[in-house]
């Protein structure tokens, strides 16, 4: 069966550098940057980005699924009345896919590059 949990979470923002100020000060999160519109954050317990980028980012929090077979679960998705409302692309890192479950709630599921040991 693939690995299908809860592993990362996306805040959006309008200022990633304010997010960063705000979480490091509060939590102490240290963070590293991947460009101009998004971070991670490390520290937070479960990883988790800030997502400043126009195009891309979503209007809530968004809470992503990993899996090992992106394109199987996304099938999955839309024979179980969910709607893909980004379709499967490339992101450093890996691959995901953005949908709506039948509430209306906005996930994304993730597949990670695989490691090379």
């Amino acid at each position: 069966m693939a690995k299908n949990q809860f592993s990362y979470l996306e805040l959006p923002a309008t200022d990633v550098a304010s997010l960063k100020s705000f979480y490091g000060n509060v939590f102490g999160w240290t963070h590293q940057d991947w460009g101009p519109d998004y971070a991670t954050a490390h520290g937070s317990g479960l990883e988790t980005g800030y997502n400043g980028s126009d195009e891309g980012r979503s209007k809530a929090p968004l809470a992503m699924i990993e899996t090992d077979a992106i394109e199987a679960v996304a099938d999955q998705v839309e024979a179980a009345g969910g709607a893909i409302t980004q379709p499967i692309f490339q992101y450093p890192g890996g691959r995901r896919f953005h949908f709506t479950d039948p509430a209306g709630n906005e996930l994304a599921v993730m597949q990670p590059n695989k490691q090379h040991s």
